[in-house]
């Protein structure tokens, strides 16, 4: 065992495959399955990075990974494994930022998932990741998880929301801290801060005698102890019970209420007076709803001229290809229709979560935006606003394709437009607004 790397030895709790958990491969997604067919409450383990140029397997086959998705599911919880882009390097934590959010959504997604109950677990560098949810917490998020993160940004690295400034924001999402006593100095000063602005909003499982990815190095009875109670906590806080072989070891959460943050998750700027700490080198690698039809649907930003209400010329043109389109419900028709949902229901996770990480939006101003991050940072005055307002005139569907006729109430005057969906294997990938 000692000359497999550290990201290759054994989860401390054992082998932990059986015929009980099914895996299936969706992507970059692993999700483990628990037996039976309920609809069950979802937990999505998010490595960290980056690792050694030498990578011989990608997070979601190592053990230790496959280890603790087997342990949630064998408890009752769909489980699920993300490789993500901080794995290359911490210049890529903005594109795992937003491959993460996918993976949410195809979580969220799953029928035996259900979309209300989810807890996020960061390990080692996906800690950077932790801030923006520890801040918006939609109402679906259960609790989450960090274990060994990093929680600082080392310099030269795009800051996203620091965790430590955010922890005690939202009192009512349950925040988990599993530390090592062995931990490297230049992590454990910034968990320490993340301690002292926690207060009580934050659980801790301590681990004197372990070291940072101490749940694949340090085979100890006190390295189990931690991960069953952590396993347990997540369990408990997803409305859950834990399996027969094991101990509830936490109580169960206090009731969730409907209040929702509204709070802005846009990046920030580091703040001059905080110091940072130096780059980390990596010896092992930082370890790291039915849809209710709606007659809404998402406008673009109405930062372009307002265009008159009535587009004859445009309306003539779709008509005389309307023979020429498929049937009136396709998979297409059917993403766009959640995505129209969402956004009628003022749910901006909901309605981002059907977006491609990397989806390009056109306005009819000619203007031009790529990814998710910045359709969130767009589209929340609005939703904040409750100015969610749009009507579909007439929609057309081809393949990947949806053409709807729209007219935008958001700024209070009717814009007409042409709005055509681009949908690639369940996400929206294209959008091109036309006045």
């Amino acid at each position: 065992m000692t000359d497999l790397p550290g990201y290759l030895r054994p989860f401390v709790l054992g082998v932990l495959d059986g015929p009980e958990v099914r895996v299936d491969r969706l992507g970059e997604i692993d999700l483990y399955r628990p037996a039976g067919s309920a609809r069950t409450g979802a937990i999505l383990f998010v490595h960290g990075g980056p690792a050694p140029p030498d990578l011989q397997a990608t997070p979601r086959d190592w053990p230790v990974y496959k280890g603790y998705a087997t342990a949630a599911a064998r408890r009752g919880a769909v489980a699920a494994v993300v490789d993500h882009s901080l794995i290359s390097g911490l210049d890529k934590l903005s594109t795992a930022a937003d491959e993460v959010e996918a993976a949410i959504g195809v979580l969220r997604s799953d029928p035996r998932v259900d979309p209300d109950r989810v807890v996020l677990w960061f390990f080692s560098g996906a800690g950077l990741l932790a801030g923006e949810w520890l801040d918006s917490r939609p109402d679906w998020l259960r609790g989450v998880a960090l274990t060994y993160p990093l929680l600082a940004t080392p310099p030269g690295v795009d800051d996203l929301v620091n965790a430590a400034e955010v922890i005690g924001k939202n009192t009512n999402l349950p925040v988990l801290l599993t530390r090592a006593g062995l931990e490297r100095a230049e992590l454990a000063g910034p968990v320490a801060e993340f301690v002292s602005a926690g207060g009580t909003a934050l659980d801790i499982i301590d681990v004197p005698k372990g070291h940072h990815g101490f749940d694949m190095l340090d085979h100890t009875e006190e390295s189990r102890a931690a991960v069953t109670k952590a396993l347990d906590w997540a369990i408990a806080h997803l409305g859950e019970e834990p399996g027969t072989q094991d101990g509830l070891l936490v109580p169960p959460p206090k009731a969730k209420t409907t209040t929702t943050a509204t709070a802005t998750t846009t990046r920030r700027a580091p703040a001059a007076t905080k110091p940072k700490p130096e780059p980390v080198k990596e010896e092992l690698p930082l370890a790291e709803a039915p849809v209710v039809p709606a007659e809404t649907a998402p406008a673009a930003p109405v930062a372009a001229a307002p265009a008159s209400a009535q587009l004859p010329e445009t309306t003539d043109l779709l008509s005389s290809i309307t023979s020429s389109f498929g049937p009136v419900d396709t998979p297409a028709a059917r993403v766009v229709g959640r995505e129209h949902s969402a956004y009628a229901a003022h749910d901006l996770e909901a309605f981002l979560a059907m977006y491609s990480p990397t989806a390009r939006i056109s306005f009819a101003d000619g203007s031009e935006m790529k990814g998710r991050r910045f359709l969130r940072e767009l589209y929340r005055p609005l939703f904040d606003a409750g100015r969610c307002k749009t009507e579909v005139v007439q929609k057309l569907m081809l393949g990947e394709w949806v053409v709807e006729h729209q007219v935008a109430h958001d700024s209070g005057e009717p814009v007409a437009r042409i709005a055509l969906y681009r949908v690639s294997e369940g996400l929206i990938t294209d959008v091109e607004f036309r006045s």
